[in-house]
């Protein structure tokens, strides 16, 4: 009986899933693009927990592959790593992904994805796809379309140019730490593998202290979090972040029951504990202020301010709206989720290539000894010497060129058919369908970017005729937006170029990074096998390299 209302139901879900996509691929044909049936739904939460599972297999058995139908290709989450402008040097600027639940269209014309990021009200996000970073509370990136500006202009206050200040200050402090753990002891001797896990120390204090004044000193990797009563805030959000997935799909509720399994019983004594130490700066910061002194200048002082323009009465009988407390954590969680494992994993790549091209090292090496010339580290002022770095930004560039930690910026039409120039058509969009900005496809397209699959940070320096200054190229638009773009540009732009710029600055003004050979290797064979581990990349939340601990670097310092 139980096996005959399975088969049923699966028959029956068949079904509906068969008849579903022809519907969808009817309403897409009225746009005149090319279409692929994707038969199964991406988003599907069941798919999307044993995709991962099902594919491990089927890469496990490699003359499968081949026989595989062509949709195939576009169910592996993250395809678009893989794939890069493929699809699109095959359909062309604008097609579709038909799926029995919706129409997904792919575009990577820049004039349509310059329009399509400036329409804020006809291509909207789609904020229920981000519920599942409401762990700590509704944010700004799950708000709906009224109320995504209230979050954006409270949440926009702190990151200004005198906390930049502060972020050059603390990346140059972590790198220090960093350095002086790279080139001490075995590490110096035999080089270590453990670059990703130490970019990701090193991000997240630069952002515990930069947003929420919240001062750790750089901790080796190797050293693991020890089982305490509490965790400390690092310790607890260290937690949280590395198991972010888990926690989304999990209430936090849930995790603390002491028959559950070590790691998820872990996990949810960490999210207890970082609920704990958000609650604990909310009321320091509000003591601060109730004494009539400014707050720390964090980025929860502007929370804490919001959170009165939320309570007071008169502010709301004005029409003035600020944040709800759970509103203040779920922001507090998103901007450390969001701007922790971003930077983290590019610097990341960054290190692995630089390591693998000496040449570019020591390019970019020049520049920081020019530009810093005669003055000591510790009194590097933001203000004097990032606008001059312009290579280290060049090395930025390239690698959000080549990977950025988001590979697609779904926006979603709304009620209506809306109308999209695209080359020398115009396309009318059916209501409700998803239309993504092909990021990676774009930023590899080799009408737009010579030589597209090299890394190659020269490309973004340009000279005047005459001059022998070098500045950053602006490229065309709708050509290069790792940070998205137009009104809902990420708010931590400028963080992350600071943050970037002052460690790789900091680094190589001291050091010089290598690989370490198996003695037999070429410099040529090196740059292969690094390219070969930044290629193998997957998309969980982000793209990362699947096993940068592959590569061991060593680290020297240098005169």
């Amino acid at each position: 009986m139980i096996l005959e209302l399975v088969l049923g139901f699966t028959l029956l879900y068949l079904t509906w899933s068969l008849v579903a996509l022809e519907v969808n691929y009817r309403r897409a044909s009225s746009m005149g693009i090319p279409l692929v049936r994707l038969p199964i739904d991406p988003l599907n939460i069941f798919f999307q927990v044993f995709e991962s599972h099902v594919w491990n297999v089927i890469d496990h058995v490699p003359l499968v592959v081949p026989y595989l139908p062509g949709w195939t290709r576009h169910a592996r989450r993250g395809w678009y790593f893989k794939d890069k402008a493929s699809s699109h040097l095959r359909y062309g600027p604008m097609w579709a992904l038909v799926t029995p639940c919706d129409i997904h269209i792919l575009m990577c014309d820049p004039e349509a994805v310059h329009d399509v990021f400036a329409r804020r009200n006809d291509f909207v996000r789609p904020s229920k796809m981000y519920k599942l970073l409401e762990v700590y509370g509704p944010t700004i990136a799950s708000a709906d379309q009224a109320n995504w500006p209230r979050h954006r202009k409270i949440l926009a206050t702190p990151f200004n140019e005198g906390a930049m200040s502060f972020v050059w200050a603390e990346s140059i402090r972590q790198t220090q730490g960093l350095m002086e753990v790279w080139t001490k002891g075995n590490n110096h001797q035999a080089g270590f593998h453990s670059t990703a896990t130490d970019t990701r120390t090193l991000s997240l204090n630069v952002m515990a202290a930069s947003g929420f004044r919240r001062s750790f000193d750089f901790q080796n990797s190797s050293e693991e979090v020890l089982e305490t009563s509490t965790y400390s805030y690092r310790d607890a959000l260290q937690i949280v972040l590395d198991n972010v997935i888990l926690l989304m799909l999990i209430p936090r509720q849930y995790l603390r029951y002491s028959w559950l399994p070590h790691k998820l019983h872990t996990l949810g004594k960490a999210a207890a504990d970082f609920k704990q130490h958000m609650m604990r700066m909310l009321e320091e910061e509000k003591e601060m202020m109730n004494r009539g002194e400014k707050g720390s200048g964090s980025l929860m002082t502007s929370l804490v301010r919001a959170l009165d323009t939320h309570e007071n009465e008169h502010a709301a009988s004005t029409g003035m709206k600020g944040l709800s407390v759970d509103e203040i954590f779920g922001n507090i969680f998103v901007v450390n989720f969001a701007g922790h494992d971003t930077t983290a994993n590019t610097l990341a790549f960054a290190m692995l290539l630089l390591a693998a091209y000496p040449e570019i090292q020591n390019w970019v090496g020049e520049e920081i000894h020019q530009v810093t010339k005669g003055v000591a580290v510790e009194d590097w002022n933001y203000t004097v010497l990032f606008p001059r770095l312009i290579r280290c930004r060049a090395v930025l560039h390239e690698i959000l060129r080549l990977y950025p930690p988001i590979l697609a910026l779904p926006k979603w039409t709304n009620t209506q058919p809306t109308g999209l120039r695209v080359g020398n058509r115009d396309i009318i969009i059916p209501p409700f369908a998803g239309i993504s900005p092909s990021v990676l496809a774009t930023h590899t397209h080799p009408d737009y970017w010579p030589d597209p699959l090299t890394w190659k940070p020269s490309r973004w320096i340009e000279v005047g005729p005459g001059s022998a200054t070098e500045t950053l190229l602006v490229p065309p638009k709708g050509t290069f937006y790792p940070w998205s773009d137009g009104p809902q540009i990420c708010l931590g732009i400028k963080f992350s170029q600071v943050e970037f710029v002052a460690v790789v600055a900091c680094l190589l003004h001291g050091s010089r990074l290598a690989v370490v050979s198996d003695g037999k290797e070429s410099s040529d064979d090196v740059a292969r096998r690094v390219r070969r581990v930044t290629e193998d990349s997957d998309f969980q939340m982000l793209l990362r390299m699947r096993h940068p601990e592959k590569i061991r670097l060593r680290c020297s310092l240098v005169e």
